[in-house]
């Protein structure tokens, strides 16, 4: 009889332990949501920079542009690995390119001539500058403390980038630069 009831408590308390423990899970849930929405973007993003530079320098014409995209291939490397070790500090997995951007490398691996350059900057100065706000909204409001701190310390150097593509746009005859970086917004 004491063992059932004992039996029954041990039951009733791993239960509750278990509610409590998916509710405060639940009440955390939208929070890290958004901190692996940023590092999942970030990294996708980075890779993004790499692959695409690696492109430009190939199918670039204009010297300036060329020097942008060696640029992001040699910069990027670095964010890149700062962002897969800061994944795997706050357990989330190895950053990986997403489909959207998958799409973004494939129109650009098979467009070519003199349009390239305008294209490429165009496309630049929009995904630097969404990564900048992308950081900044990290820097800001994330919970996760390690990703929020990478953030913040990754921040002017993205700002700085995103900076670079629209001077860079400008310089190759892109016509409209919408990138606006993200300072204290």
């Amino acid at each position: 009889m004491v063992a059932k009831v004992l039996a029954s408590a041990i039951v009733t308390g791993l239960l509750l332990n278990a509610t409590a423990s998916t509710a405060q899970t639940t009440a955390r849930g939208p929070a890290l949501a958004a901190d692996s929405s940023f590092i999942v973007t970030a990294g996708s993003l980075g890779l993004l920079q790499v692959q695409l530079g690696t492109v430009a320098v190939q199918k670039g014409s204009s010297p300036a542009v060329k020097e942008f995209a060696r640029r992001m291939v040699a910069e990027y490397s670095t964010v890149n690995e700062q962002l897969a070790a800061g994944a795997k500090q706050a357990a989330y997995p190895s950053p990986v390119i997403l489909r959207q951007h998958q799409t973004i490398l494939d129109r650009f691996r098979s467009t070519g001539g003199s349009s390239f350059d305008k294209k490429y900057m165009a496309e630049m100065t929009n995904e630097l500058g969404e990564a900048a706000r992308l950081f900044q909204q990290e820097s800001e409001h994330g919970r996760v403390t390690s990703l929020k701190d990478l953030a913040s310390t990754l921040l002017p150097t993205v700002q700085q980038h995103a900076t670079f593509a629209t001077e860079t746009a400008r310089s190759a005859g892109v016509e409209e630069v919408t990138a606006e970086v993200g300072q204290g917004n």
